[in-house]
């Protein structure tokens, strides 16, 4: 007979935890902890517990997170071969970057200082940003700085950094074994894949590297297809201030644009929106500019990647601060002379979709949009939300006024331009009302309108066919009403209210 022992409770009393790791001799254990109304970015607290033989936890310290002077959010503990306490924190400079614990004296030292993000938001479990080679004193690592992901090896002994030359542009999780590591990445032409890096002797480069997964390795064959993004810096609302965005040309070697005709812009808001779009091959994204259209992909002030300055800049401010830089970098591309101003898209999808709806209603930018299960009711979101985000909203919306103010479905009467809904039925985080409401109102105002709806989905298109669907109509809407042209593929068109 098997016998299995009650689980026991180690620490509680905080509204949230993570990333417990025990140390190598089984005395020690590390810890993440936060509580509301903070999210883990916003401010969190490293803490270590000291095994009795019992297995309790006799004596707690707090590493780090505990000065109220001092706001940080450490994530990713670890523990070397040696015992020592690494972790990731963004104290002082506003950028998480790697320290160390020294446990004798309990203070925090660094390990490498830069401007850049050596880790990123706690969405999921799980996150891996650096490791150690085997048993040595040797740290992989990536980081985020100015839109590109790089890689290095850090020598603790020496302190001395051996950056490493791989095809991917873009880092995530790392797992590292003596003298290999496996890595997640992507480039502009690489989809999203998992590698495995072998390291010379001294561990300072690259002796080999090979694809172990790929998401879409029949890929390389459409290359002379794909649009190659372009890091654009625009400035912002505010004075002196700029903000990023991934911008894509038409491409496509089969066709070229008339030389007195600039393309239409399609502007994609990303989720999150504590989040960061990157450069990485999309074909969802290929599709647009393989068939004329110019694509950016915004990472708008409160967006991640560029440190907590940027970060915070969507805190009280969700529905202005991110409309603004889109509607912003919509205007920097038609004047700098890369796109046509009368053709202007935007597009998103949750609280992209949200950024998107917010910004047709309240500003006069584009000329259409798409909204992806779009969140139209701030008041709503708010409500049914999960414990984890239940905090979430408020720190980036406000106060009651400013739940009303920013819903664009308390607005519908100020919208312009044609839009089409996109929702799932069984979608519990933005019920479908929501988009039958705008769909309703804009339809009673005379503007063209579409809705689609999808049995079966909930809050994110699953089935194959509903994504293409989807892709496919959003095209032909904005051909038919903006773009004035005909679409290649052949697609049936659904009806447009107020149009057809």
């Amino acid at each position: 007979m098997l016998y299995i022992e009650e689980p026991k409770v180690l620490i509680s009393g905080n509204d949230f935890y993570a990333f417990p790791r025990i140390d190598q001799n089984k005395k020690r254990i590390a810890w993440i902890e936060w509580s509301h109304p903070n999210m883990p970015w916003d401010k969190s607290e490293l803490w270590v517990g000291y095994f009795a033989e019992s297995g309790d936890l006799t004596k707690r310290v707090c590493i780090a997170g505990g000065n109220r002077l001092l706001i940080e959010s450490p994530s990713e503990p670890k523990w070397s071969p040696k015992g020592e306490l690494f972790f990731v924190t963004d104290r002082g400079s506003g950028f998480w970057n790697i320290y160390k614990w020294v446990e004798q004296t309990n203070e925090i030292v660094p390990v490498y200082s830069l401007d850049a993000e050596f880790t990123r938001p706690l969405w999921v479990f799980g996150i891996s940003s650096y490791d150690f080679l085997g048993n040595s004193d040797h740290i992989v690592f990536s980081y985020r700085q100015q839109g590109k992901s790089h890689l290095g090896v850090l020598d603790c002994d020496s302190g001395s950094i051996s950056l490493l030359d791989i095809p991917f542009s873009d880092l995530s999780d790392v797992v590292a074994a003596d003298d290999y590591f496996y890595i997640e990445g992507a480039s502009a032409s690489i989809p999203r894949s998992i590698a495995k890096v072998t390291l010379n002797e001294s561990k300072t480069k690259v002796v080999n590297f090979s694809i172990a997964w790929s998401s879409s390795p029949d890929l390389v064959q459409y290359r002379p297809f794909f649009s190659t993004p372009e890091l654009v810096e625009f400035p912002t609302s505010k004075s002196g201030q700029k903000a990023y965005a991934y911008f894509y040309p038409p491409s496509n070697p089969n066709f070229q644009g008339l030389p007195d005709e600039k393309p239409p812009l399609l502007v994609k808001t990303h989720g999150g929106p504590t989040a960061e779009t990157r450069a990485i091959l999309d074909l969802s994204v290929q599709y647009w500019t393989s068939r004329g259209w110019a694509y950016v992909d915004v990472n708008y002030g409160g967006s991640t990647g560029y440190g907590r300055e940027y970060r915070e800049r969507l805190l009280n401010k969700w529905g202005i601060v991110d409309v603004d830089d889109c509607c912003g970098c919509a205007r920097f591309l038609v004047e700098s002379g890369k796109v046509d101003g009368q053709r202007l898209c935007i597009t998103g999808r949750s609280a992209g979709g949200y950024t998107t709806l917010a910004s047709l209603a309240f500003r006069d930018t584009f000329k259409a949009g798409a909204s992806l299960y779009g969140v139209g009711d701030l008041t709503l979101l708010r409500a049914e939300t999960h414990k984890f985000e239940s905090h979430y909203m408020d720190n980036l919306v406000g106060n009651e006024r400013a739940y009303y103010e920013r819903s664009p479905i308390n607005f519908v009467n100020q919208f312009t331009c044609p839009v089409i809904l996109f929702q799932g039925l069984e979608d519990k985080v933005v019920p479908p009302d929501q988009a039958r409401k705008i769909y309703s109102a804009l339809k009673e105002k005379g503007l063209p309108v579409a809705l689609v709806e999808y049995e079966g989905e909930q809050h994110g298109f699953r089935k194959a066919e509903n994504i293409k669907f989807t892709l496919e109509q959003q095209m032909l809407f904005f051909a038919r009403l903006v773009g004035k042209f005909e679409v290649a593929d052949d697609i049936t068109p659904i009806k447009i209210e107020n149009f057809d």
